[in-house]
């Protein structure tokens, strides 16, 4: 009988334990990058796969697009002159006779404190009637009261001045400083100067929303576009409410990174780079660079442009695939802006899974018990 050397042995139960576990099928994250690309609508599968290129990442690299309405752009600023439905005016009247149609006790002057202006912009003056305040400045509101006394009582003195009130006021609600209903003074005629007043956005400033809504129209920007585009400063209304949000996008990250989980963007603008450094980035024993995938329901005007078929209909099911080891590799990847509900997935490389058996196999037993162990026979 034929004795083989010990060494052919071992290096035969080697290679077929290494068989048995590939047929076996070691456990993975997820799909390898064949797997993904057998699923292509060439293939028969129901996605697109798109390897991206400069091209490509040009082409879809929308991102969300906020503004205000016209007619909020071209709003001049409120005058704070101006008297308006809803405010609170405090008045003081000096008559030039010891015995006056107002005058009380405490001489020839009367105080009439918080007089409001009523909803259809009036105010009632003792003696000199119901009298319009809307649309008038403190001053001609003042020769008003004056010429209709001045009928009663000579040379009468009249003195206006302004309490706090609602025809003027907005409200300021979410992640702000200090939620509240603040008055539309000089300081604050602004958007911005709005914010300020109320203590300031309580998140990062480069995610955090303000929605402005007026009536039946509302508008949205960016925090930080207030300071980078004057035009979006917009002057303030009475009855304004604006709402300070956080950002709320976010991807979800899978296979072979430093953490699976859905995750919320930290900018504005955020490229597959940073997604993946947001993450832990590649592992180096594990991760495949030629395999990073991103899926999306791509937008009906993107698709057919990404795949040059005009005829596309509806959203359509893209894989796009990115190759961190091409010559321009890293600044594809760079440029590659990520949207919300995209889900990142990096594919395992192939050495991983022969990584996984060698170490398997290398353990205490010997190779063949080993994989007796594995298999279950």
């Amino acid at each position: 009988m034929q004795r083989f050397p010990t060494r052919w042995i071992r290096g035969f139960s080697l290679v077929a334990a290494i068989g048995l576990l590939t047929a076996c099928q070691l456990p993975k994250a997820g799909p390898n990058k064949t797997e993904i690309l057998a699923g292509s609508t060439v293939n028969g599968g129901n996605a697109h796969v798109v390897e991206v290129d400069d091209r490509v990442a040009h082409v879809t690299s929308a991102v969300p697009q906020f503004g205000f309405p016209p007619a909020f752009r071209s709003a001049q600023s409120v005058t704070s002159d101006t008297i308006r439905p809803g405010d609170v005016l405090g008045l003081t009247i000096w008559e030039n006779v010891d015995d006056g149609l107002l005058a009380g006790e405490t001489g020839p002057s009367t105080n009439l404190d918080e007089v409001q202006v009523d909803s259809e912009g009036f105010i009632f003056v003792p003696y000199a009637g119901r009298l319009r305040a809307s649309g008038n400045t403190p001053e001609q509101l003042r020769s008003l009261i004056a010429e209709k006394l001045r009928e009663q009582t000579p040379d009468p003195q009249v003195q206006i001045r302004r309490v706090a009130g609602d025809g003027a006021t907005v409200s300021v609600t979410g992640t702000i400083g200090a939620s509240g209903i603040y008055p539309i003074e000089r300081p604050t005629r602004t958007l911005s100067t709005m914010l300020a007043r109320a203590g300031g956005v309580a998140v990062a400033p480069d995610i955090a929303l303000v929605t402005v809504i007026r009536g039946n129209q509302r508008g949205t920007v960016w925090y930080d576009d207030l300071f980078r585009n004057p035009e979006t400063d917009i002057a303030l209304r009475g009855g304004d409410r604006i709402l300070v949000e956080q950002d709320t996008r976010s991807y979800i990250a899978l296979g072979a990174t430093g953490g699976q989980s859905r995750v919320a963007f930290d900018s504005q603008d955020l490229s597959a780079l940073e997604a993946l450094a947001q993450v832990g980035g590649l592992q180096s024993l594990s991760s495949d660079p030629t395999g990073i995938f991103v899926l999306r329901d791509e937008r009906e005007d993107i698709a057919r442009k990404v795949l040059g078929q005009a005829n596309l209909q509806g959203e359509q099911r893209v894989i796009y695939l990115l190759n961190l080891t091409a010559p321009n590799g890293l600044f594809v990847a760079r440029d590659f802006v990520i949207r919300d509900d995209d889900t990142i997935y990096v594919t395992e490389a192939p050495y991983a899974q022969w990584t996984k058996s060698i170490s398997l196999i290398a353990g205490g037993l010997t190779p063949v018990a080993n994989v007796a162990t594995l298999t279950g026979n």
